[in-house]
């Protein structure tokens, strides 16, 4: 049973910082893709942040200049740094594994971020 063990996540104000991470194992790290999605309320899961393997990244529109993603390998952590925080950026945010080949996945439980005055 492959598991992510997400932390991080609360509540903060507008234009403040939050930081997320995401343990797993070191068989699905080395090969896995790793991402962050977020569902807010009344919508459907999105994608946030990826990084490959090889360490390539990629941003949806609405976070880029914002937030940052990267990867410990010798921690087998992925990490979700978010800056200059907007009401907007309010969700459950999910860890995310995917092996491209298989398309497999897996899922964290979920982390709150809640950014309001």
């Amino acid at each position: 049973q492959v598991q992510l063990v997400e932390s991080g996540g609360g509540l903060v104000q507008p234009g403040g910082s939050l930081g997320l991470s995401c343990a797993t194992s070191r068989n699905i790290f080395r090969f896995y893709d790793m991402g962050w999605y977020r569902q807010a309320p009344g919508k459907e899961r999105e994608l946030v942040a990826v990084i490959i393997s090889g360490g390539t990244t990629n941003y949806a529109d609405s976070v880029k200049g914002r937030f940052t993603i990267s990867r410990d390998n010798a921690k087998n952590t992925v990490y979700l740094q978010m800056n200059s925080l907007k009401p907007e950026d309010t969700a459950v945010y999910y860890c995310n594994a995917h092996y491209v080949p298989t398309d497999t996945n897996y899922w964290g439980q979920g982390t709150r971020v809640t950014v309001s005055s």
